[in-house]
């Protein structure tokens, strides 16, 4: 909000923590400050009330002996008020002990007065500062957040292709396996999502280089200025007031206070926190901006990849991150005008050191300031990812008929229209098109083709899908799916969140919910395919029965396999979620060390 010459965000980049200490450093200052004011009210307060005392002592011993000071002790006229008042020095003596009297009434109000306008002024200003700076400080734990969580995709792209090479063996090695061909199938879909992971990690390449010039060239400096020179300008006032009561009070300090409002009158903020800078300052550069790297297990390259299957995923993503930008312009210009308008009244209340609504005022600037903020980090979110699958599919943004699916229940199975497999639950495992009747995965819907209306074309997974479908089960169960889901409810400001929030979860779920099941009999594995369950033994169902008597599942263990579909039956308690491997756990605390390491280096 104020163009200084010298201001933090230019002077000190990524040097948050430290202005942070140097804010609290005045915040301790102004405590200290607090103190020694009303301990000084104190002191006027119990010498007022010595003065008074004094003061009553000596006006009862001056009335006892006002006569004796006039005339004597035995005069031989009678005397009246006129008499004592000539007595030029009983009215010298009046007019001290009036004075006094009047002195010590000055202290009481002065003790008063700093209590009220400089001590209490000052703790609530105190108490508020410290408030603002810790809004600030979680501010930037956000910025770091959002910042830091585009960083981890690599991660399931590493999974991936370790998962595409895992199966590679296993179909190697299953030649004559009864599950040989589920095995190859299984091979298939794996590298395709292997490969949407990586598309999702070079998107997240973009975006992480375009969240860290933003966070260091926008969001910190913003953080960083200001909030400093706000404190020690309002502080300043506070202590210019107090000078003046003081002023007003004892006349003859005029020339001390004036020295005193002589140096803080030459109190100039800019002035020192560029000593500060210049104390503090240290050489910085920028980054360096994240580059592919293949995973070691796995050959590839830095290039998009455009195949059939993860070309329709980036073109679906592609044209939902347009509809997003498109109506995120309009909320980010309808809040550029609300932080304008919150702007004005801070600027005029500034000067002004006493308690009102320069508070809320402040709370409701950079509360709008903060919204911006993350407004506009979404919007470089999203431009980054439209400008990435741009520059790897040209012109070709798929299909013209895209899909309106609504998230929806489903009590009775229905089958996906993509992977071929089961929807099944009331946890809103899948979604509906509205328009032609479609059901799919949640993690699939990216995946299927828009082609809302032409039902005819099929999707790119059918040919590699492990499931079987049903067309009169599918048809049954998208009628119960329609009736049983819930209307989306519309809010008229969207979050910032809300943006960009699918851009880290296009992936399936670490913690994907799926049914349970309990095992009735022990089973013993034959095959590495298999999965060894004994009785009572309470599992997930990740794939349900396509028609060769096997189910592939997951016990609490993080294990997954076929079993026989006899030997389970339906568990009546909530899906539960899939444990998270320790090596995902792992493997993201290594990246975290080596991204900080690389950062500090």
């Amino acid at each position: 909000m104020e163009g200084t010459s010298n201001s933090f965000g230019s002077l000190l980049p990524d040097q948050f923590d430290k202005i942070a200490s140097f804010f609290e450093t005045h915040l301790e200052l102004i405590g200290d400050i607090r103190e020694l004011y009303t301990q000084r009210a104190a002191l006027e307060r119990e010498y007022a009330t010595k003065l008074q005392a004094l003061v009553r002592k000596a006006a009862d011993k001056k009335a006892k002996m006002e006569q004796r000071i006039a005339v004597g002790p035995e005069p031989s006229k009678a005397l009246d008020a006129g008499t004592l008042n000539s007595s030029t020095l009983n009215v010298a003596y009046d007019e001290i002990i009036s004075s006094m009297s009047s002195t010590a009434d000055d202290h009481s109000s002065i003790a008063d007065s700093l209590t009220s306008q400089v001590v209490e002024v000052l703790r609530v200003v105190e108490r508020r500062s410290d408030a603002v700076k810790q809004k600030e400080l979680n501010f930037f734990n956000k910025l770091l957040a959002d910042r830091d969580r585009t960083y981890t995709d690599r991660l399931k792209y590493d999974e991936g292709c370790l998962e595409v090479e895992s199966f590679r063996q296993k179909q190697s090695r299953a030649n004559d396996d009864k599950h040989a061909e589920r095995a190859a199938k299984q091979a298939e879909q794996q590298r395709n999502d292997m490969l949407n992971s990586k598309n999702v990690y070079i998107i997240s390449i973009s975006v992480a280089n375009q969240a860290k010039a933003r966070f260091y060239s926008t969001d910190l400096p913003k953080l960083e200025d200001g909030l400093h020179t706000r404190l020690v300008q309002r502080l300043v006032k506070i202590l210019l007031h107090c000078q003046q009561l003081q002023q007003g009070h004892l006349d003859s300090l005029k020339a001390r206070v004036g020295n005193v409002e002589a140096r803080l009158n030459a109190v100039d903020a800019p002035k020192d926190e560029a000593l500060f800078a210049t104390h503090n300052s240290r050489s910085f550069t920028m980054p360096l901006d994240w580059k592919f790297e293949p995973c070691q297990g796995h050959y590839d390259t830095d290039q998009m990849s455009v195949e059939p299957a993860p070309k329709v995923f980036i073109q679906n993503k592609l044209r939902r991150s347009k509809e997003k930008i498109s109506e995120l312009q309009s909320v980010i210009y309808s809040k550029k005008t609300e932080v304008s308008q919150a702007a004005r009244p801070v600027t005029g209340y500034r000067a002004d050191h006493t308690l009102g609504s320069i508070d809320d005022s402040t709370d409701a600037y950079l509360e709008a300031e903060h919204q911006l903020g993350l407004y506009q980090i979404s919007e470089h979110v999203l431009k980054a990812e439209i400008d990435t699958i741009t520059a790897a599919v040209g012109n070709d943004v798929g299909g013209s008929n895209p899909h309106q699916f609504k998230s929806t229940s489903f009590s009775i199975p229905a089958t996906c229209s993509y992977c071929k497999t089961s929807i099944w639950g009331l946890s809103k495992q899948g979604k509906t098109c509205k328009a032609c009747g479609v059901s799919v995965h949640n993690k699939c819907e990216l995946k299927f083709p828009a082609n809302c209306g032409h039902p005819d074309e099929t999707p790119l997974a059918s040919s590699s899908s492990l499931g079987r479908s049903n067309t009169a089960a599918s048809t049954a169960s998208r009628t119960s799916s329609r009736l049983s889901s819930n209307p989306a409810s519309l809010s008229s400001i969207p979050s910032a969140s809300s943006f960009v929030k699918e851009s880290h979860s296009d992936q399936s779920s670490i913690a994907e919910s799926h049914p349970s099941a309990r095992v009735v009999y022990d089973f013993k594995a034959s095959s590495e395919f298999e999965l060894g369950v004994l009785d009572g033994e309470v599992v997930q169902v990740i794939e349900e029965d396509d028609g060769s008597g096997w189910v592939k599942v997951l016990n609490e263990h993080g294990q997954s396999g076929l079993v026989p579909a006899t030997y389970l039956e339906e568990e009546k308690a909530a899906p539960v979620s899939m444990p998270v491997p320790a090596r995902v756990r792992t493997n993201f605390l290594c990246k975290k060390v080596k991204f900080w390491s690389c950062r500090a280096g």
